[in-house]
């Protein structure tokens, strides 16, 4: 098992280059937010845009459309029960994230069934939440792309079978070759399983403990993948860099809110390339 650790992943973030534009940044869409859970969504297209993603769309309940745009106005909308334009929306994109608060009725199941079918070779696929439930208890058409699941470890039984305390390393990797897919599990030392190799995270602490953590990891994967060459290490520092913040973060204040995580990924990520830290009180 590698770790992954800050002086592995300062090296990770790529330098922009002076003659860049929004769309050398990728284009991010995000799925997901029912009318009960729209703050699942937004939490993740917030750390998306947060991590540097040049282009963001959210795809959510039309009910979540003003909070959206309060919240995230650099963020562009589309209604999830516009079938149609999410079909043409799903086919433009770099990067597609799929379950954030997405719910699990007939609904999400026909949304996830569009996403499936439409996404292509080229794009990359992030499946988080409700979405990882539908995609085990559905027949789902086969994703013809590189696919990312971010399970907790209730979500990990589901997908696998194994009980949270029955799970290790051999029998996570096994499972991860049958799914042909990276995953990212989710718990007090992350673990990431890709490309026949096991990562473990060095950073994180209780404090994070709290919801909406999970949507904000997912659409830091998403930004972050849209912007780096090699999807692996696109990976692995997002997962460090949310957890890092988390810890930094835990020094000044008790519980840690994913929309503080989410506040502090810009100045982080350049206290990084620098190698100095900054002031974050």
């Amino acid at each position: 098992m590698k770790l992954i650790t800050k002086d592995f992943v300062q090296s990770l973030i790529p330098k922009r280059e002076d003659k860049s534009y929004k769309g050398d940044f990728g284009r991010v869409l995000l799925v997901g937010g029912n009318a009960r859970m729209g703050g699942a969504i937004i939490l993740s297209a917030s750390a998306a845009v947060h991590s540097g993603a040049g282009l963001v769309t959210v795809a959510t309940h039309p009910t979540n459309q003003t909070a959206l745009h309060s919240h995230l106005p650099e963020a562009m909308f589309l209604p999830m029960t516009d079938h149609d334009s999410l079909k043409e929306l799903v086919a433009t994109m770099d990067v597609v994230v799929v379950g954030p608060g997405l719910g699990r009725d007939e609904d999400s199941l026909a949304i996830l069934e569009i996403i499936y079918s439409i996404i292509k070779e080229d794009q990359l696929l992030v499946v988080d939440g409700d979405a990882i439930y539908l995609h085990v208890t559905h027949d789902l058409p086969k994703a013809k792309t590189t696919t990312v699941f971010t399970p907790h470890l209730g979500e990990w039984r589901t997908l696998t079978g194994l009980e949270p305390d029955e799970e290790n390393q051999e029998g996570n990797q096994n499972h991860a070759e049958r799914l042909g897919a990276t995953i990212v599990l989710k718990k007090d030392r992350t673990e990431v399983y890709s490309e026949g190799e096991v990562w473990q995270n060095t950073a994180g602490n209780p404090s994070m403990a709290t919801g909406g953590m999970g949507d904000t990891l997912a659409g830091m994967i998403a930004g972050l993948l849209g912007q780096l060459p090699n999807k692996k290490h696109a990976i692995l520092l997002a997962v460090f860099l949310h957890s890092y913040i988390g810890d930094r973060l835990a020094e000044i204040q008790y519980v840690t809110l994913p929309s503080h995580i989410i506040e502090a990924i810009p100045k982080t990520m350049k206290e990084l390339i620098k190698g100095n830290p900054v002031k974050w009180v």
